[in-house]
């Protein structure tokens, strides 16, 4: 990326914090470019990646950005499960769903389902005026699907090998009948 193109973001991405009612701080714009560069990242991932631009920073100051560039609507929290660690990406306001691997953890986007924002209308709205819909769609990518020693992967609930920090026993078919 050029050094051009490089100050017009960081530029937008000051802009971005302006308009949110932030304070425009060295950690807050260089987690938004981050983010931008590496959507579906962890906040580990992300605070490693904001000490390679700007050095010493705190893994708190990291965290707590996130949660204030989510809060303001800059960026977007995706939970995948109770035992994975979050992930961000720039709030689009598109309304975009996920698709997730079981397996590997794999993450995609995923156009809205059907029609306009919010894409899906509940069968009862309970008197709310429904303003987004959050759909995780979960399977098996195809990586995962045509492992290399059997060509199909075993099914599972959890994945065999550390996936983002964690590591689960592997459920096959006969351990879980």
């Amino acid at each position: 990326m050029s050094p051009t193109h490089q100050d017009d973001l960081g530029q937008r991405w000051r802009a971005d914090l302006h308009r949110a009612g932030l304070r425009v701080t060295a950690p807050r714009v260089a987690t938004l470019a981050v983010v931008a560069a590496h959507p579906h990242a962890e906040a580990d991932e992300i605070t490693t990646a904001v000490r390679e631009r700007l050095g010493a920073v705190s893994k708190q100051a990291v965290y707590d950005g996130l949660n204030t560039l989510t809060g303001a609507g800059l960026l977007r929290r995706v939970d995948i499960d109770a035992r994975s660690a979050a992930r961000y990406e720039i709030h689009r306001h598109d309304n975009h769903h996920h698709m997730v691997c079981r397996i590997c953890g794999r993450l995609e986007d995923v156009a809205c389902a059907v029609g306009d924002a919010p894409c899906l209308d509940p069968s009862e709205d309970h008197g709310f005026d429904v303003e987004e819909a959050e759909v995780m769609f979960r399977g098996v990518c195809s990586t995962c699907r045509t492992g290399p020693a059997t060509g199909r992967a075993i099914p599972s609930l959890r994945p065999e090998r550390p996936v983002h920090g964690h590591h689960f026993e592997q459920f096959t078919q006969e351990n879980i009948s």
